[in-house]
């Protein structure tokens, strides 16, 4: 591996320049600043981690935890995190929350605390007091994705106001009949997303003066396999057929609209569809959408811890991120 020493010879400057130089820290000159990067590019020098963490008190490192990674929206999330972190210098470290008690109890008080991050998101996690009490007790700056956690900075969404919008805009066009894919009970899970959801569709409902149907009510499981099959049970059977489907997430009405399309079923002239997240491939199916920029959340933690790296002041417990209803061609009035 190449040394300091060679880039700071191929520059004709000190060590200490090149050092200041490509950690931003300290006073260079333009042109000695220059000189340096010349040489370490054609050297194809990489300052040292271990090095630049002595000299510093920064591992560049930021722990993200997520509870899945097999599932888009936690992917989507991770990757506008770590994007962002990677394009302000920092490594991400990732811990895989599984179902798992004791490895969740191990990351906790184990590897969090091994002092090989700077900082740590949360991502979609309901943690309990303890959990958060050992996240404080690192001294490190922490944010977390999703909803609120007493004692910790928290980006928070309204998924009850999400739901709402989504339906509000079922009834705006006419329509009555309207059915919810939701989740089953053993989806709940972190901050209770399926049912949440599930409450602002039925406030929308009772609000209109509409009264939910119970037989327009299908479990799933937030997967496009899971959306077929909870359609095919809605829109096959000989009872009376819902003219629109709130579904909780883009993967179920995604599903959905292919259940639909299998039954001959017309998509919106017959049944109107919706979901919630922002799929990337709601755009393809030209989906109905609330909109909650998984990628813009992933950035935005990323942002905000990276600030309070810097010193930022943190004057905000709990910020709100946005939203927004996407429509497409799989609405239509009745």
């Amino acid at each position: 591996m190449v040394s300091i020493d060679e880039v700071a010879r191929h520059a004709g400057v000190s060590t200490a320049t090149v050092s200041r130089a490509l950690s931003g820290r300290g006073h260079v000159s333009e042109r000695a600043r220059e000189r340096v990067r010349s040489a370490a590019d054609s050297l194809g020098y990489v300052v040292s981690s271990r090095a630049s963490s002595l000299a510093s008190g920064r591992t560049q490192n930021v722990g993200v935890i997520v509870p899945f990674l097999d599932r888009w929206f936690f992917s989507t999330v991770l990757s506008g995190a770590t994007s962002a972190l990677m394009r302000a210098g920092y490594d991400a470290t990732l811990y895989n929350i599984t179902a798992d008690a004791a490895v969740r109890r191990e990351v906790f008080s184990t590897f969090l605390r091994r002092q090989r991050v700077d900082a740590v998101i949360a991502v979609a996690i309901e943690l309990d007091e303890h959990e958060t009490s050992q996240l404080r007790g690192l001294g490190l700056p922490v944010i977390g994705i999703g909803g609120p956690t007493p004692g910790l900075r928290t980006l928070s969404l309204d998924q009850t106001a999400l739901a709402r919008l989504a339906t509000e805009h079922l009834i705006g066009l006419g329509h009555r009949d309207i059915a919810h894919i939701g989740a089953a009970a053993e989806f709940e899970a972190d901050f209770r997303v399926p049912s949440r959801r599930r409450s602002g569709f039925e406030q929308a409902l009772a609000e209109a003066g509409i009264t939910p149907d119970p037989a327009f009510f299908e479990p799933a499981d937030f997967t496009v396999d899971g959306g077929y099959r909870a359609a095919g049970r809605l829109l096959g059977g000989a009872g009376p057929r819902p003219s629109a489907i709130f579904a909780a997430s883009d993967e179920m009405a995604i599903g959905a609209l292919l259940a639909a399309r299998d039954l001959g079923i017309r998509v919106p002239q017959d049944l109107s569809i919706i979901g919630i997240d922002g799929h990337e491939l709601g755009e393809f199916f030209r989906l109905t959408t609330v909109d909650q920029f998984p990628i813009a959340q992933g950035e935005r933690a990323a942002s905000a811890i990276l600030a309070q790296l810097e010193g930022a002041s943190d004057a905000t417990a709990v910020a709100d991120l946005p939203y927004e209803l996407i429509v497409r061609s799989t609405t239509a009035p009745v």
